[in-house]
Order: structure tokens, then sequence, then C-alpha cells
């Protein structure tokens, strides 16, 4: 035999003895796997999934159970549904899960390939976005630094809503509340205001938005049958490419102008002058690239200020259709604050009602049904059940905020149940209390949360308290909700509003 044919017959054994002892070292647990759809060829449980994808998935888990597996195309998939099947995925099993799936197409093209901070994996690079974020915008001691942005915002706000009453101009909600959150994000990150609010982009900003953040949560097949992502078949990877075009525009923009304007700010840095200038390195010397500060810039304008706003716009819609929650609101603000100024962040702490609204408006409609998926590069075990490496987690805090089990009269919007003598009287909403996670839990939960709920009960007691509102004329308030990445309504709110306190309170 010769050498070159005994060196070919060694290679092959050796081949076959490796590939021998990996299928004996990744053999089959078993355990079994969670009980689920069975699905079809191919596609899996897709057919199975409608286009409301937390309604679908809180159906199937009723038949299935709160641990749920599904082959979703190509990809497995865990779905918890309830505060017991959530919990060990953010404690034990917390680190593991932390990362994000790199396969999912449509995040490809609104993440700037998973450079930014939400579709980010749980690496150094990603720590680092926390650690300045937390630092410089979103920590306890930057919130203060940029108390007085907020205020001179929802004061301009308050401002506009006053000159429509005037003229009797219909309130458009989301748009005066887009156009504050997004100056406040602007002047914050990078010393601008971004809309006036009778700015005429102002409405097609907000459709934008909306497209993303509704798009971007789609159950697109590309995302699960990665062969055939390339065909696009919905249609959703050419639409969110556009929109993201169009917002990426936007952000170089801002940046060019911030650049430009550096010597204004001398002395008084923003954000991203601190992020620029920081020497934060994690231990391996991580800094943020530039088209990670663009990603980070995006998420602030997209996750940072479209959240509140649709949280904001449901809490109203409630208590439109119930006006003796209105009314009581404004009565405990007409007590604490009165009736000749505006209502201030500090008042908030003597608000339990609205603390209340806000966190009930944050069970019942929370602004992402569905969390970002979580992913496993490793199997693992859990309640007795394998769970295959490769996994992606998707917890539907929708269903978990409308557990019977876990609430009474869930589909009731009723905010007593969140003061003294509730049940959910100590449940809060920062990710320990796994029946109440609108915004995560574990280390991926939302570094803004705290941010968020002060927005939250922010502007909506600023709207309550500053105005009675009025639909019009036979007009009934819509429930309906547009599905995806966030949950926004359908049918925006725009009413008429008119001044209830002093003349002399509202700005001129």
């Amino acid at each position: 035999m010769e050498p070159t044919q005994i060196l070919a017959a060694v290679s092959a054994g050796l081949t076959f003895l490796l590939l021998l002892m990996r299928h004996v070292l990744r053999r089959k647990s078993t355990l079994p796997l969670p009980p689920g759809p069975r699905g079809y060829p191919l596609l899996g449980a897709l057919p199975l999934i409608g286009p409301a994808a937390h309604v679908s998935l809180a159906n199937l888990a009723k038949r299935y159970g709160p641990i749920m597996y599904m082959k979703l195309g190509s990809c497995d998939v865990i779905v918890t549904s309830t505060a017991a099947a959530v919990r060990p995925f953010v404690t034990t099993l917390d680190l593991q899960f932390s990362n994000r799936p790199t396969t999912i197409a449509s995040a490809k093209h609104v993440s700037y390939n998973g450079n930014d901070f939400i579709f980010a994996n749980y690496t150094p690079k990603y720590k680092l976005f926390r650690k300045l974020s937390t630092l410089h915008m979103l920590g306890n001691k930057a919130m203060t630094g940029w108390a007085d942005v907020r205020r001179d915002e929802v004061r301009l706000m308050v401002k506009s809503m006053h000159e429509s009453s005037q003229f009797g101009k219909l309130v458009i909600v989301p748009e005066t509340l887009i156009c504050a959150m997004m100056n406040i994000v602007g002047r914050v990150m990078l010393s601008q205001r971004v809309f006036d609010a009778t700015d005429p982009e102002l409405g097609s900003y907000k459709e934008l938005l909306k497209k993303l953040m509704t798009g971007g949560g789609l159950f697109n097949i590309g995302d699960f049958v990665p062969a055939i992502a390339w065909m696009d078949l919905q249609g959703v990877q050419a639409k969110l490419k556009k929109g993201h075009a169009r917002m990426d525009g936007m952000v170089e923009s801002m940046l060019a102008r911030h650049a430009a304007t550096a010597k204004e700010r001398e002395g008084c840095p923003d954000f991203i002058d601190l992020v620029l200038g920081s020497e934060l390195r994690d231990e391996e010397g991580e800094k943020l690239s530039y088209v990670n500060i663009k990603g980070l810039i995006m998420n602030m304008f997209k996750a940072g200020t479209d959240t509140s706003t649709i949280i904001v716009e449901w809490a109203l819609a409630e208590m439109l259709k119930n006006p003796t929650i209105f009314k009581r609101m404004q009565s405990e603000m007409d007590t604490v604050i009165g009736q000749d100024r505006l209502l201030e962040e500090s008042d908030i702490l003597n608000l339990p009602y609205l603390q209340a609204v806000v966190k009930e408006a944050l069970r019942l409609h929370p602004s992402t049904p569905l969390s970002l998926p979580h992913y496993s590069f490793e199997s693992c075990e859990i309640n007795g059940y394998h769970i295959p490496a490769n996994t992606r987690l998707i917890t539907n805090v929708w269903a978990i905020g409308r557990d019977p089990d876990a609430w009474d009269n869930p589909l009731e919007f009723d905010p007593d149940r969140f003061l003294p003598g509730g049940k959910a009287y100590n449940i809060e909403p920062h990710g320990n209390d796994f029946e109440f996670i609108p915004f995560g839990a574990g280390r991926r939960i939302c570094p803004g949360k705290q941010t968020g709920i002060l927005f939250l009960q922010y502007l909506l007691g600023a709207v309550v308290h500053g105005f009675d509102w009025r639909l019009p004329d036979g007009e009934v308030i819509d429930m309906k909700e547009t599905p995806g990445l966030v949950m926004p309504k359908t049918i925006p709110i725009k009413a008429f509003v008119t001044p209830r306190l002093a003349s002399t309170a509202y700005p001129h």
C-alpha cells in the first residue's frame, strides 16, 4: 500500500472515530421535550400563528401548557406563558439565555446587523452599551441631571394642547406624545429638538415608527426558515430596509449637526459627547464604534419614545371608557397639586392613584406583548424537560399579565388592585415579580425601566390634570390593537380638550 493510501486510510479512520465520539457525546437526552403542537413539514407550527401572535400563542398554551415547545420553520422555540414558567429562565438559566438569535433576517435590517444595544449578544460590547447608558442617561444620577429638559418639553406639550383648545382643534394623542418624547430624547442625547408640535413631518414620522415597530415583530417566515429568507415572501424585509434607511438618514443628519456645534457645548456635554469622549472600557478593552453609536441612538428614539406613548394612549383610552377613573385621578391631583400650577415630577410620589393607573395600563396593555427572543447555544434541562441547544425563548408578557391564576378579573381595568388593600399592592414592574414583567426580567431586563415609568407617570398626569377630554360627537373609543413588536392602538385617540386649571397655570 502506498504511503498516501495509508495516510488517507488513517485520516478516514480518525474522522470516523471523531464523528462517532461526537454522536455519543451528543446523544439525545432521555428526557422529553416540553409539550407543544406538532406542526407541518418545513414550516412547523408557523401556520398556527395568526397575525396577533401573542393571542395565538396564549391560546396554544391553554392546550399545551405554560412551557411550550414548538418547531417554527427550522428553529427550536420555547414559549413561556405564566410567572412560574418564566422564573427558571430568568434566574438559574438567566446567563445561558441572555443572547439573541443571530439568524433573524428582519432584525438585521433594523439593528445594523446586530450592532445596536437591543439585538447585541450578551458580550463585553453589550455590557459596555449598558454601562454607558446607565451612567450617562438612564441611571438615577443622570436622570436628575436632565430633569429640566423633561420639564421644559412637558410644558411645551401642555402649551400646544392649550393652544389647540383655544382654536377648537382636535388633539391627536400619539402625535402629541411622540413630539414631546422625541424632543426629550433628542435634547438629552444630541442637544437637539427634533420636532415642533406643528411640524408637518410629525405625522409621517409617527407612521414610520409604527411600521418599524410593528413590522419588526411580525412572524416573518424568513426569520424561521433562513434558507428562504432571501425570497422575503411577506415583503417584511423590504419594508423594514426602507424604513431603516430613512431613520438612518435622520440619525446621520443629527450626528453631522452635533459635530458642527461641538464648541457650543463646551462645559455642558450631552450623552453622545460623554460616550464619544469616554475612556470607559471593559476588561477586554471594548469600545463603541460609530455604527454602535448610531444603533444606540436609533434604539433610544424607537424603543425610548414609541413604547411610552403607546402605554399613555392605552391608559387614556381605558380612562375615557371609564370616566369614574378619569375623575378620580383628577380629584387626587387637585388635592395634592391644586389648580393653580401644572404637575411637577416631585408631585408623583404623592399620587398613588396615578401610579396605580400606570401599573394597570402596563399590565393589561404591555407595549411589547412578546419579549424579544432570548437564545441559548447549549442544551439544558428544566422541570423534567429537555431543552435542545440553539433554542429561542419567547415570553408571552401579554398572557402573563392576563393570567386568571395570578390576577383577579384579569380583563378588567382596575387600578385599585395596586392600592393598599389590593392583592397586587406589593407587586412592582421591576423584574422581581414574575407575574408582572412589562420590562422583562433577568440580565436582559430593559435598562430604561425606571426612566420609562417616570415618563408614563409624568406625561399621563400632565394631560389628565391639565385638561378635561371629550371625543367628537358620535365617536366612541375603539380598542383594536395593531400587533407586532409593539402593540399600539389601531385607531389613534383624537379628542377635544378643555383647560381646567387657572389660566396662569398654562405656559404662554
